[in-house]
């Protein structure tokens, strides 16, 4: 157990030795947040930077580490012989990083007597029920949760370099349309030119450690075929008896186990319609994303010309970014004229925002469609704040007594 340690520390010292991309984060004093009690709770799907982000919080601070990614450290795990070897491996620690904790047996039980004990935690996670739910139950308003995802399109044109206001240069419109298709996962905005074999593994990856053996999942097969249906079905309204149906699959039960599986580790999220009845909202169809468009594009499923459902999925992942939660303050709505609007957003019991997406208005048809329904709908949700996310356009435009925002993606 002690080499074992040791061979992490010297990895530890490595990953703190090399240079990273910048990331915006929630987190505006760094110091602050490390000195509360609070478990510092750093959640979201594999790859995307958290242990990064943990590390660079904890850089000048004298903090122990244990990565749980490491299955020499699971085979011989015995929690008493570990923190006597950590206070020799790092002696007079003021912190402690849990990597990947969930993939230790009772890590909820483990945790909460580390923090009873006074140890001033920092967790990284990457399984949405587990670090919500159990981490939830078992220390109620002692846990602080930093949530990330992949780059945003802001931290990727910091990363380049470019003025992301500038939206009529060339490189500006380069860089949107590269992101749409490639998305934002940090090893891919360095290495553009691997993004599809990189996130194809990944793919892979995230499905195999994070929800077949984590969950005994017997039937791959079916789970394989569900994952594909989703990531061909983005952005469209579909239900649990769609999914049976179209798949051929004998069971709505196992299409409904599967989906919520294939959410923990943050890979695909799920959009309900608005409504102010509870049962009629959890009877209508919801919508499917996934966590970065780059999974859309690398794993064989070819979306032709759709840049609008990209979009939409782009504004979707910029939304839970920003804090929005699917199914609390954020759903879509289907007028009663069968009208849509992509996204509402609440505060409270009252809609404060509508967004539509639409990639191109430049036609007076497609123009007309997209302000005819995100009106007709705010005028049902009695909201007055409208916004139309497109590409690249940017106006105002006055109808029927009310107005529209136009805006590009990149200012959102």
């Amino acid at each position: 157990m002690r080499e074992t340690i040791i061979n992490q520390r010297q990895e530890r010292d490595y990953l703190l030795a090399q240079h990273y991309l910048p990331r915006y984060t929630a987190v505006d004093d760094i110091d602050s947040l490390l000195s509360s009690p609070c478990i510092k709770l750093i959640t979201g799907p594999r790859r995307v930077g958290k242990s990064t982000q943990a590390l660079l919080m904890l850089k000048d601070k004298n903090f122990a580490y244990l990565n749980f990614d490491d299955n020499k450290l699971l085979e011989k795990w015995d929690e008493d012989l570990v923190m006597l070897m950590l206070g020799e491996v790092y002696p007079g620690y003021e912190y402690l990083l849990l990597d990947e904790v969930q993939n230790v047996k009772g890590w909820d039980i483990w945790v909460s007597k580390l923090y009873r004990r006074g140890v001033n935690l920092v967790i990284t996670g990457s399984n949405a029920n587990m670090l919500s739910g159990e981490m939830a139950t078992m220390l109620t308003g002692r846990y602080m949760e930093i949530k990330m995802f992949p780059f945003s399109l802001k931290e990727v044109f910091g990363w380049n370099n470019q003025d992301i206001s500038d939206a009529t240069s060339s490189s500006h419109i380069a860089i949107c349309d590269e992101y749409l298709r490639s998305g934002g996962f940090p090893e891919t905005v360095t290495r553009r030119a691997t993004t599809q074999s990189y996130l194809a593994s990944l793919f892979d990856a995230i499905l195999l450690k994070d929800v077949v053996k984590r969950h005994n999942v017997r039937n791959v097969v079916d789970l394989n075929s569900i994952a594909t249906y989703l990531l061909s079905n983005f952005g469209n309204p579909l239900s649990y008896n769609d999914v049976t149906d179209n798949l051929g699959l004998a069971s709505v039960s196992t299409v409904k186990k599967f989906m919520s599986y294939l959410h923990e580790p943050y890979l695909f999220y799920y959009l309900p319609r608005y409504n102010n009845k509870l049962k009629l909202m959890k009877k209508a169809p919801q919508k499917a994303y996934v966590v970065d468009n780059g999974f859309v594009t690398s794993c064989g499923f070819n979306v032709g010309a759709n840049n609008g459902r990209l979009l939409e999925n782009q504004v979707m992942i910029e939304l839970l970014r920003q804090g929005y939660e699917a199914g609390l303050s954020l759903f879509y709505y289907r007028s009663r004229n069968d009208k849509e609007t992509d996204f509402v957003v609440r505060n409270g019991a009252r809609v404060e925002r509508l967004i539509q997406v639409c990639y191109d208005i430049s036609s007076e048809k497609t123009l007309k469609r997209e302000v005819d329904s995100i009106i007709e709908c705010a005028g049902e949700l009695k909201c007055n704040d409208m916004t139309i996310v497109t590409s690249k356009d940017e106006r105002i435009i006055e109808k029927k007594g009310v107005t529209v925002k136009v805006i590009p993606i990149s200012k959102l």
